[in-house]
C-alpha cells in the first residue's frame, strides 16, 4: 500500500507580499547560479551549506523578538509601571496569531529584511548539495 502525504503549506510565503518571495526567490537563483559555474570549488559550496546551517529561520526570529519584547515589558513592569504588562500581553497575541493564521504584523518587516523560511533554506541547501555530488 503506497501513502502519499499531502505537502505541508507554507503559510509564512502565502502570506507575505509577492514582491518580497520573488526577491527571496531572486537571490536563491543568483547563489544557485554563481555556485553552479565551474570556477567555484567544492570548498565554496561547503562553506555555504555551513553558513544556511547557521542561517535563523522566520520563525526562530520570531520567537526571539517576541521572547525579548515580552521579557522587556516584563522587567519595566516590574521596575516602573505595572501598564508596561500590554506589552507582553500584546507580544503573546501576535504569537498566537502567527500560529492560526501565519501572519502576525512583524512578519513582513522580517521578510522584507530577508529572513527565510525554514523550507528556503533547506531549499538552496539541498540545491547545494546536488551540487557538491555532480562536482565529485
Amino acid at each position: 500500500m503506497d501513502i502519499t502525504l499531502a505537502p505541508t503549506k507554507d503559510i509564512v510565503r502565502e502570506n507575505t507580499s509577492e514582491k518580497i518571495n520573488k526577491r527571496i526567490d531572486l537571490k536563491m537563483a543568483i547563489s544557485g547560479l554563481y555556485y553552479s559555474h565551474k570556477d567555484v570549488d567544492k570548498s565554496a559550496i561547503e562553506d555555504r551549506i555551513k553558513e544556511l546551517d547557521r542561517e535563523w529561520d522566520i520563525e526562530r526570529t520570531l520567537e526571539l523578538n517576541a521572547s525579548l519584547v515580552a521579557l522587556s515589558g516584563v522587567v519595566l513592569a516590574a521596575t516602573v509601571n505595572k501598564k508596561w504588562l500590554i506589552l507582553p500581553a500584546i507580544v503573546t497575541s501576535f504569537l498566537v496569531q502567527h500560529a492560526v493564521q501565519g501572519w502576525c504584523p512583524p512578519l513582513p518587516l522580517f521578510r522584507k529584511l530577508g529572513v527565510r523560511t525554514q523550507k528556503e533554506i533547506d531549499t538552496e541547501r539541498y540545491r547545494l548539495a546536488e551540487l557538491l555530488k555532480s562536482k565529485n
